[in-house]
């Protein structure tokens, strides 16, 4: 299909740099088959039904942005010392080794050493087709340590443009179920979930379940093809545990419905499911990307906040919703003041049964 379909006008003033307060205030767009509802995310409980499931995305992000120098080459030569290297890691390859984006690649070149400051470094190599390198961190310190020193929680690029990160983010750029450290990107839709909230689910018969999927940088990348075909989607790590999908199973076999919190949590089931509609265990990769014609086999509907134009994601939910709603709702609520993007507010998308 024809990215241009997929394009629609936002004013700069729609997008979000904070989350509403109370995280469960945002506002909801709901979209019922045919029916159209404005609500706030509060409001959850009586917009579902009791037998439902909720599944969230239990990533946790981690500082994955840093900013160093380039030292000295594996050769020893000097050339481009001292340049600026911005790395956004995005996807992990090995114990100490990192999937990264480079910013000022041209000054980079395999077996560079990047020294990031407060004593961490890593070795360049690798360089892919798409301008990234696999980067090798130095010393015995676990990853991890090395990043809560050295790097900063990785605000999306169209956030990080009007305002820099500050010790707000660090809290409000995690979902209350981040538990598995991994993801350089906030699984969104459920930054608008509090315990309360979820109390109040519960009371209401809705249940949830958690699963984890690694979110990559790659989520933010634009689609710079002129046909959805021409797409390459970067591959993200996930795993939905035997009792889990299970559990998911049991759900839709007495009528209940499986409702994705997150477009990460819709593509892992996805990934998972048969053409049965039967959830599988899953470990591993995934890149699967889902446009308009897609049949939708392990979930029922999804809750998700608002996307970029022109972006898979957004390619996703007219692909659930029909792209003429997806259209129509977002003018909707661009006309009437919901706010967008990973700060911004939700939408309850539920397409009836097919």
């Amino acid at each position: 299909m024809r990215v241009d379909l997929f394009d629609f006008d936002l004013p700069p003033e729609r997008i979000a740099l904070r989350p509403a307060v109370p995280r469960d205030a945002a506002q909801l767009l709901v979209l019922d088959g045919d029916d159209t509802f404005d609500r706030v995310v509060g409001d959850l409980p009586g917009a579902l039904r009791a037998g439902d499931c909720l599944v969230f995305n239990d990533t946790r992000v981690i500082p994955a942005q840093l900013e160093g120098r380039r030292g000295g080459s594996a050769e020893g030569g000097r050339g481009g010392a001292g340049a600026t290297i911005g790395a956004t890691l995005h996807k992990r390859e090995g114990p100490r080794r990192w999937r990264a984006f480079i910013r000022n690649a041209k000054r980079l070149r395999d077996g560079d050493l990047i020294e990031f400051g407060a004593g961490v470094a890593a070795r360049a190599s690798d360089r892919g087709d798409d301008g990234s390198f696999a980067l090798d961190f130095l010393g015995d310190e676990p990853v991890e340590l090395l990043l809560e020193r050295a790097g900063r929680m990785p605000l999306p690029p169209y956030i990080a443009a009007k305002r820099p990160t500050d010790a707000q983010d660090a809290d409000d750029y995690q979902t209350m179920f981040a538990a598995e450290p991994g993801a350089v990107a906030a699984p969104t839709a459920a930054l608008h979930f509090t315990p309360a909230l979820l109390d109040a689910l519960g009371a209401a018969g809705i249940a949830h379940e958690t699963l984890t999927l690694h979110v990559g940088a790659g989520t933010f990348l634009p689609v710079k093809a002129d046909d959805t075909a021409d797409h390459r989607m970067h591959a993200e790590w996930g795993r939905i545990d035997a009792e889990t999908a299970a559990r998911l199973n049991a759900v839709r076999a007495r009528g209940g419905r499986v409702i994705a919190v997150g477009t990460t949590s819709l593509r892992l089931i996805e990934s998972a499911a048969g053409e049965d509609g039967i959830i599988a265990p899953f470990e591993g990769d995934t890149a699967i990307f889902i446009t308009p014609g897609y049949a939708f086999r392990g979930i029922d509907g999804l809750i998700t906040n608002f996307h970029l134009p022109r972006s898979t994601l957004f390619m996703l939910v007219s692909a659930l919703m029909g792209r003429e709603r997806m259209q129509a709702a977002y003018a909707h609520a661009i006309a009437t003041g919901y706010r967008f993007y990973s700060y911004g507010d939700a939408s309850l998308l539920l397409p009836g049964r097919r």
